[in-house]
């Protein structure tokens, strides 16, 4: 859901060359944050439909991807299990997210024993990673949206984390032209400490905003959300970062013009779900 194809502390090159196919990669942001933004605010349980699509679709790219480097996932578990941890987490949420994702690790270990011995270990050890790394966090995402004022959580759990990418793209554009001072650049060479700056201004800020706003919380409330939000889509895009060096592609996919593939663009907003999650019910009522 990003809007410009970038992740937290990027910076781009003098001249602002991106890479990509920036058109684009706006125009996709826009149609995908516009969807979330319409399912919100009408009839909220649609949400689910449109981010169990998105998941179901960046389990493929993941399953894709694990297979380049010959480990299989047991999709199919996953995928049911998935859709019982995001039903669970929406209609009965605590122990019963506990108990689908406990019951999809039973699910991978049988489904498996199919493909014989050799490489069993690392195809259900990637199979319990998959379940876990996609709908159990999503499975958070579903447990927000269940409050009462759910549709007004998820929107500032997703704006806060855009507000992340973006603040870190232009700030990496402004300020770090000639390179910057890097972050990380074993894992991800052009994110930069400017970007960093950026990305940690423009979420604080929109924390310390929408909270009161949307929430009725404080302000200070909202600077806390804000910075939880701010590290987790840092670790969530670096760990991405991390993964596809390890198995040496550049995206996920390529599904999506500008942007790569649909794991590539939720890969910040599934790591920040449990801490935006967590930080909600311990401020609001």
């Amino acid at each position: 859901m990003s809007a410009t194809g970038t992740a937290p502390g990027d910076v781009k090159p003098k001249g602002i060359k991106t890479g990509r196919n920036l058109p684009a990669a706006i125009g996709v942001g826009v149609v995908m944050g516009g969807l979330a933004l319409l399912t919100l605010l009408t009839v909220k349980a649609t949400f689910l439909i449109y981010m169990g699509a998105a998941l179901a679709v960046a389990l493929k790219e993941l399953a894709s991807a694990l297979r380049t480097r010959g480990i299989r996932i047991p999709v199919i578990p996953v995928a049911l299990g998935g859709a019982a941890m995001m039903t669970a987490g929406y209609w009965a949420r605590g122990g019963a997210v506990a108990a689908a994702f406990a019951v999809t690790v039973v699910a991978v270990l049988a489904w498996r024993m199919r493909g014989g011995t050799e490489g069993y270990v690392k195809d259900v050890t990637a199979g319990m990673f998959a379940a876990a790394y996609i709908p159990l966090m999503g499975s958070t995402v579903s447990a927000m949206l269940a409050a009462h004022d759910g549709g007004l959580r998820v929107l500032v759990f997703v704006v806060l984390t855009i507000c992340s990418d973006i603040g870190g793209y232009f700030a990496g554009i402004t300020l770090a032209r000639n390179g910057g001072h890097k972050m990380a650049p074993v894992i991800s060479p052009k994110k930069t400490w400017e970007g960093l700056a950026g990305s940690a201004l423009a979420t604080i800020v929109a924390g310390a905003v929408l909270l009161p706003v949307l929430l009725h919380g404080y302000w200070w409330q909202g600077v806390i959300v804000g910075a939880g939000a701010l590290v987790a889509a840092v670790v969530g895009d670096l760990a991405e970062s991390m993964i596809k060096r390890d198995l040496d592609i550049k995206d996920m996919g390529t599904l999506l013009p500008g942007h790569g593939g649909i794991l590539d663009r939720l890969d910040s907003l599934l790591v920040c779900a449990p801490v935006v999650w967590l930080l909600l019910s311990l401020f609001l009522k």
